[in-house]
This record gives C-alpha cells, structure tokens and sequence, in this order.
C-alpha cells in the first residue's frame, strides 16, 4: 500500500518537495520549469480551493477519489464552521487536513499514488454560526447534518474498521509516549508491542480477509493526551446537563494542577485548555445558546451528559476521531502547534531506541536539514541546478531515517558530507572606502588563515569518524568546523566596516582523532614509492648519470601470482624523486595476506635502466615491514638500500596505506593551540 517518494521520476520529487520549500507558485515554477506547470497550478489553485462551492463527487462509490473528494468536502465545511465561530485552533487543523486532502486527490486524479493510511479522518463539521440553535436537550442526528449533506454514501464495513484500528494503534503509540515521559519504561514497552500487533491486523484487513476482532485491545487506561492520566475517580452521575459539564471540567482542572505539579507545562496547558472549553460550553448552557457536546473531550469513566446519549455508531465513530485528532494537536496554541505534532511521531517512533540509535537518527535528520537549507540558500541565489542537487541528496535521507526510526542499524558512513559552501575560500574583503590600518589588515589575513586550517581540520576529522559511524564525535567536529565559519563571518563584517580585529585568544585543547583514509576501500592497499636518496650507481655510472626506477612484487594472492609494479625512470640523479602510487588488491581477513604482513613484508628491487642493447644493471634491495599495519593505518618507513647483507649507504622512503588498521583503529591523541573569536565584543549591528 505504501509507495515511497523515491521510486517516482526525478522531476516528480522534485515537484512534491518543492511544494514545501518554495510556496510560491512564481518561484516554483521558476525551478521545476515550464513542463510542469500544470503541477503547479495544482498546487497553488490549492489555498484558494477552501472558498468554491463543495462540488458534486464524479467518481464511481468507493474508489479512492471518491472518498478523497468526499473528505474533501467534509473538511472545507468544518473549516468554514470553524472561522465563522472563531474556533481559530480548529480552523488551523482542519486547513492542514483540507491541503493534505488537495494534494492527495490531484495526486490520484493525475494516476499517481498516494498512501491511504495517511488520509486525514473524517471530522465533526461543527454548527455554522449562521445555523439556528439546537436545544441542549435535542439528541444529534446519527449523522451530523452538515456531513450528511456532502456524503453520497456510508463508509464501508471494512474502511470503518481500518480506521478504527489505526486510531486504536495511535492510542496506544501516544500511551506508550506519555508513559515514557513519566519515566515508566517497562509500561511504555508494553504499550508499544500493543501497537506493533496492530500492523498485521491493519494488513489482513486491507488484503480483503476476514478479521477476528474479539480480541481487540481496549483504549489504554492511562497516558492519552486527551485525558487525565491519573487513575479516574468517577463522580457519581450528573442530574443534569450543567452538573455534567462541571463535574467534566474540574477533573481537566485537577488534571492540569496535576501536570503543573509533576512538571509536564505541555500536558498541563493541554488539560487547561479542554478545562476552557468546558466553561465556555457552561456559559453558553447558561445563556440558553447551543452547546456541540461531540466538541468536547470526555474524561475516561465519566457517565453521559444527561439527554446525549450516542445516537448511532456513525455519530460515535466521527466523535472518536475528532476527539483522536484533537489529541494528536492539542499542543501549544499559535506556529508551535504543528512542530510539536512532528515531535511527537519521532518521539513515538524512538519510545524504545537504544541511544546510539538515538544518536543515529538526530544525525541524519540533522544532516537532512543541512541540505534543506542549502537548497533554499541556492535558491535565493538562482542557482536551481543546485538547489535541485541538494533537495534530491535531502530526500534521500528519507529511508535512512526510517530505518533509525525503527530501531534498525544505519550504515553512517554511507552518509553524504555536509553540503559545500562557496564560501569556503573565506577570503576577507572589504569596501574600498574602508581604511584600515596595514598592521590590522595583517592580523584579519593572519586570524583568517588560522580559522580556516582549524576549519579544514575539524571537517577531515569530521569525515573520518563518519566511515567509522561514529555519530557522537562526528557531530563535535561539525559543531567545531561551525564554530570555526562563524567566526571567520565575524572577521569579515568587521573588517568590511574597518573595525579593528575583534579580540581574541588561544585555547589548549586535546583530542582525540583516528586516522582513516576514507577514500579507500576496505579491499585496497597503496604503496606509494617517495623517493630515493643517496643512491649507489653500478660500477661504471657516475651518480649524476644514474637513471634510477624502483620495481616490487608483492606475493599476495600467492608467490606463484604475484602483484607486479614498477616505477618511471628518473634520469641524471641518484636521489630520485618518485612520488607514485600503486594500489594492491587485497583481502584484510585471508590467511595468505596476514601472513604477507606479519613475516614477508614487502621487498624492493631498485635498478639503473641500461641504454640501447644494454641490460638494466642492480642497486640494490630494500626491504620494508609491514606488521605495524595490524594497528596503523598508514606506515611511512626510510630503509636502507642493501647489496646482499652490506649496507650501500643509500636510502628509499615508502608509505604504505590501509583505509584503517588490520586490527582496532589507528586513534591519535593531540594538543593544539586553538583560535577561539570574542564575539561578544563585536558590535550588535554585525548581525543585523
């Protein structure tokens, strides 16, 4: 059912993530380009689709499109219902849902698929404040009329019971959320597995088999946002409408002074806020005004309002997910609301991640969102190329995140660095205006030189400790190399204005860094051949006439099929100057290599190429061992060149590189002397 984002074309990832990013239609169609135009007018008409007239469904009775158009309508109406009252909470949820619909039902016009577990639910319309007052004691219809008048047909048996089970699994994934917040881990895991059984019910169900509901879990009895989670003390049965809605709201009082006294201000403000709602609902029962019942959250245990009883399953059904929706949005009032709705999914989704995957999944959301902003910054640049470039590596993330979510083991150092930054020059310019004295501009060029190796420095270790999947100490270096281009920032808004260089001082800091050389692979081994010195020419050669190169034959897969390579010649000197690489195939763990390394070692052959019918006559031999690879990642060695068993007095220097040691890591410990910016001596207006 589910159809990820990543098997579509480019240019429709591109369309649906730019939907987010860049609102505006001018600027998006700048970036996906004319040939989808007609997406994006999909996508802008979308704001402006809340105002039309609810139109006539033309799709066939339960297909997909009917019931998105259907949902559709449904939400347009309680979003009215919901301006016309001045309920501005609601009308904010409901024109999410509304948009959320839009985009699905232009999806699945144009043939694309959508995921049906993510439709929003059906919603209690609400009463247009135009509508005349019901009385308080008048039962609603079964279904609500408003509904009624934009449905064409009930919801099926089996999308009823879907609903109700994803609904069901909701509520024990925000139980098992709220109890972890208290601290109660062992009944947070109890909750989770409850949710988890949900998913192959959920899937039989979909798959047109009959399903065994007898069985079904009951609402948790504790941890649901909308409720008090303290155990219910029921009160005694209300005589009358207003009793009712006064018992209700003292228990959302007490449950919010509860909250307030345990800590948990967001819980309280919840339970505070659903308390206003009960005294306004009293007032509005006082003043003979109607009063929607189906609006308002039912604390567990507590009786029916006298004269509201359910008045059919369909009613009860559209109340519990409204009631569900209110507790999956029911946070802080204004911009925050729906930031914390997402916090809440990931915190649900990681109730029970062990902390390195913890650790794992604020990485790469982390990462993600580094690629974000920079294709927004791209953006504004008008370099959509790239703005498209880094909005494909940010979806990217997207299975990688769901895995950590999960609980699953994400392979870190598959992961892309951080996005580059063209400013990564960091060179120091200023107004031609500006004077600045010579011993000043030394010290800016001085200050940013520094910066910038301590930039490139943390960055490398950055990268290292990425292959490795080191989370924890890939993020200290990134947060360092920030640090670092901050103040380099600094450096250039005061030298542009010719202020005098902000102050400055050194710390000492250690660290602890391990070598790696990413750039190979875990089957690579380099020899780089550097250069020889001093080296003996053959009897008849002057050592300004040596024309010196260096072969070598590594026995590895075995002495019968060595590796063979050799260097170029390099005329006229007996220090040669080499600087050549040769990369050896290898297989870290095979017996035959470890035996290379620990014994053999590699052996070296150095000759003087001979002319025309001359053969190439012998320097020497060097030989270089290898077992310091068992728990280094590179060896650099300078050996003594060698006629049999006499020293030449000739040397050759070699390095030899792994991606990382045969055994553990190659971890380097050292202390430096670090450039740290005041930037609480600059100047507010630097960063205006």
């Amino acid at each position: 059912m589910y159809h990820s984002g990543l098997s579509e074309s480019n240019s429709q990832s591109w369309l649906l993530i730019s939907c987010c990013i860049f609102p505006h239609q001018a600027e998006l169609q700048e970036v996906v380009g004319e040939g989808q135009a007609e997406d994006v007018a999909t996508i802008s008409s979308m704001s402006a689709a809340v105002k039309q007239e609810v139109e006539v469904s033309s799709a066939a009775p339960g297909t997909l499109q009917h019931t998105l158009e259907e949902r559709v309508a449904m939400y347009k109406t309680a979003l009215q219902n919901a301006k016309s009252t001045g309920e501005t909470s609601k009308a904010r949820r409901f024109d999410r849902g509304l948009k959320t619909l839009e985009t699905m039902l232009a999806a699945v016009k144009k043939g694309r698929p959508v995921n049906e577990a993510e439709i929003p639910p059906p919603v209690a319309t609400g009463t247009s404040a135009s509508r005349p007052p019901v009385p308080a004691t008048t039962p609603p219809p079964a279904i609500p009329e408003i509904v009624a008048s934009v449905m064409s047909h009930e919801p099926t048996a089996s999308e009823t019971t879907k609903s109700m089970l994803l609904e069901r699994q909701k509520e024990y994934k925000m139980a098992a959320l709220r109890a972890k917040k208290q601290g109660d881990v062992e009944q947070a895991k109890l909750y989770f597995k409850t949710s988890k059984r949900f998913d192959a019910v959920i899937e039989a169900l979909e798959k047109g088999q009959a399903v065994d509901l007898s069985g079904l879990p009951p609402s948790p009895e504790q941890g649901e946002e909308s409720s008090p989670s303290a155990a219910p003390s029921v009160p005694a049965a209300p005589k009358d409408v207003l009793e009712a809605l006064e018992q209700r709201r003292a228990k959302y009082v007490e449950a919010s002074a509860q909250a307030k006294a345990s800590g948990d201000d967001r819980k309280a403000r919840m339970h505070d806020r659903i308390a206003k709602q009960y005294q306004s609902a009293i007032r509005a029962h006082k003043a003979g005004k109607a009063v929607d019942f189906d609006e308002l959250p039912v604390p567990p245990g507590f009786p029916p309002i006298p004269g509201q009883k359910a008045a059919g399953a369909e009613q009860g059904f559209v109340a519990a997910l409204e009631a569900a929706n209110k507790l999956a949005t029911a946070d802080a009032e204004g911009p925050d609301e729906e930031e914390d709705e997402e916090k809440e999914d990931e915190v649900c989704s990681s109730v029970f991640l062990e902390p390195p995957a913890v650790q794992q999944l604020e990485f790469l959301e982390g990462r993600k969102k580094q690629y974000m902003k920079a294709a927004l910054q791209a953006k504004q640049k008008n370099d959509m190329e790239q703005a498209k470039g880094f909005l494909r590596t940010a979806k990217g993330f997207d299975p990688m995140i769901e895995a950590a979510r999960s609980g699953k083991s994400v392979d870190i150092s598959t992961v892309p660095s951080p996005p580059g930054d063209e400013d990564d020059d960091f060179i120091l310019v200023h107004h031609s205006d500006v004077q600045i004295s010579e011993k000043a501009e030394q010290i800016y060029i001085q200050l940013a030189k520094i910066l910038k190796e301590q930039y490139e420095k943390c960055m490398t270790h950055s990268k290292q400790f990425t292959h490795l999947g080191n989370v924890s100490e890939t993020t200290k270096f990134e947060k360092m190399a920030e640090s670092c281009k901050k103040s380099l920032e600094v450096l250039k808004l005061a030298q542009s204005r010719g202020l005098p260089p902000p102050k400055h001082h050194f710390e000492e800091r250690s660290f602890h860094t391990v070598r790696i050389f990413p750039e190979l692979s875990s089957t690579d081994m380099v020899v780089v051949i550097v250069k020889g010195m001093n080296l003996p020419p053959p009897s008849g050669i002057q050592p300004n006439d040596l024309d010196a190169y260096v072969k070598f034959d590594f026995p590895y897969p075995s002495n019968e099929q060595p590796q063979k390579h050799k260097t170029a010649v390099i005329k006229n000197t007996n220090s040669p100057e080499y600087n050549q690489s040769f990369t050896l195939a290898i297989n870290r763990n095979h017996r035959g290599f470890r035996r290379v390394v620990t014994s053999k070692g590699l052996k070296l052959e150095l000759l003087h190429k001979g002319g025309f019918l001359r053969s190439d006559k012998p320097i020497g031999t060097a030989h270089v061992k290898l077992d310091k690879l068992e728990s280094q990642s590179e060896i650099r060695e300078i050996v003594e060149v060698m006629d049999g068993r006499k020293h030449t007095g000739g040397r050759v220097e070699v390095k030899v590189r792994l991606r990382e040691p045969l055994s553990g890591q190659d971890t380097q410990t050292s202390s430096e002397r670090w450039l740290v910016i005041d930037s609480s001596q600059v100047p507010p207006l630097m960063f205006l």
